[in-house]
């Protein structure tokens, strides 16, 4: 019977790092001679992409909450069914910039979607995708915000727009920070809380040995 691949997911509030993270646990992976796949929520297929071009537009017109959360989810099946399980399924690790955990943290916990409903649509579409492990980076919201502008400055103009996400106000991006690390605290068997305000190598060794320790040794 063939082994089913790890499923690896990153999270945390805008500028902290999630990107870098995902290259580097990617490397020390692959030098592991394991196979990887990397992806990103909302996207990784080509339907997602295209959906995802609209959720992040800041020009898109205003929505609630819940007509977002299904914007999501049509995307996040999409990747699901297209990406994520058949990778999965052949063995490959599947690491994810961003999952259902956003999803919970940005649309009900900062934007007043219902949990009834976000359970609703985890059973409809996630279920039993779950990740073995959900990489949360911890990061004070002034911090992680002016990594965002200085990143911004250093784009290409085209690039340089904030998207619909990044626009908004410090109350927003501190419901997201408090809602990360509840999700941490209420589920510790799948989530690495890390502080992401060390150095880069520093924030790598800490994710790199929670990796090791869940999913890398061997069973007694």
């Amino acid at each position: 019977m063939a082994t089913v691949g790890k499923f690896i997911t990153f999270e945390g509030g805008e500028g902290a790092g999630k990107s870098t993270q995902v290259r580097l646990l990617a490397e020390r992976l692959r030098a592991r001679s394991l196979d990887l796949l990397l992806t990103r929520e909302p996207g990784g297929s080509p339907f997602a992409e295209t959906l995802r071009s609209i959720i992040l537009n800041p020009k898109t017109p205003a929505h609630s909450a819940l007509s977002e959360a299904l914007l999501f989810y049509a995307a996040r099946a999409d990747h699901l069914d297209k990406t994520v399980r058949p990778a999965l399924l052949c063995g490959r690790w599947v690491i994810c910039d961003r999952f259902s955990d956003s999803t919970r943290a940005y649309q009900c916990d900062a934007g007043g979607l219902s949990l009834d409903a976000f359970h609703a649509l985890e059973e409809i579409v996630v279920k039993p995708t779950s990740p073995d492990v959900t990489v949360i980076l911890d990061l004070p919201v002034e911090t992680g915000l002016q990594r965002v502008e200085s990143r911004r400055n250093e784009a290409p103009q085209a690039s340089a727009t904030p998207d619909a996400y990044e626009r908004r106000g410090l109350d927003f991006h501190q419901k997201l920070r408090e809602a990360f690390a509840a999700i941490a605290k209420a589920e510790p068997q799948r989530c690495l809380l890390i502080d992401a305000s060390a150095d880069e190598q520093a924030v790598a060794d800490a994710i790199w040995s929670g990796i090791t320790d869940r999913l890398l040794k061997e069973p007694r």
